[in-house]
């Protein structure tokens, strides 16, 4: 009696790595009205792919999110603390410009 497995898994892995290898998009459109009227409009755009095509083709999105990356987060507040001191530094020179305005009329 011999023993067979089932060869569903090297398939799957075959179909998946391919997948990942080529990319699939699965793109569709949600729309709700009422008596002929549009209310709502969802697109709904999903791709799966490795990272490398996926950066391959352009899509590095996750990159740059703070909220998916912590370096970009890190950039993020640098790039606010760097802003919110120059704005504290013009709110300073205008102070004293208008400190030496009032001092000048009196």
């Amino acid at each position: 009696m011999s023993i067979e497995h089932p060869t569903q898994s090297s398939s799957i892995v075959d179909v998946l790595e391919t997948v990942l290898d080529k990319g699939v998009v699965i793109a569709g459109d949600i729309r709700v009205g009422l008596a002929d009227v549009e209310l709502l409009t969802i697109k709904i755009r999903l791709i799966v792919a490795s990272v490398d095509k996926a950066k391959e083709i352009g899509m590095d999105w996750w990159e740059t999110d703070p909220y998916l990356n912590s370096k970009a987060a890190e950039a993020d507040t640098k790039a606010l603390e760097k802003e919110n001191q120059q704005l504290q530094n013009r709110i300073e020179q205008l102070e004293n410009s208008m400190q030496r305005m009032y001092n000048h009329q009196k």
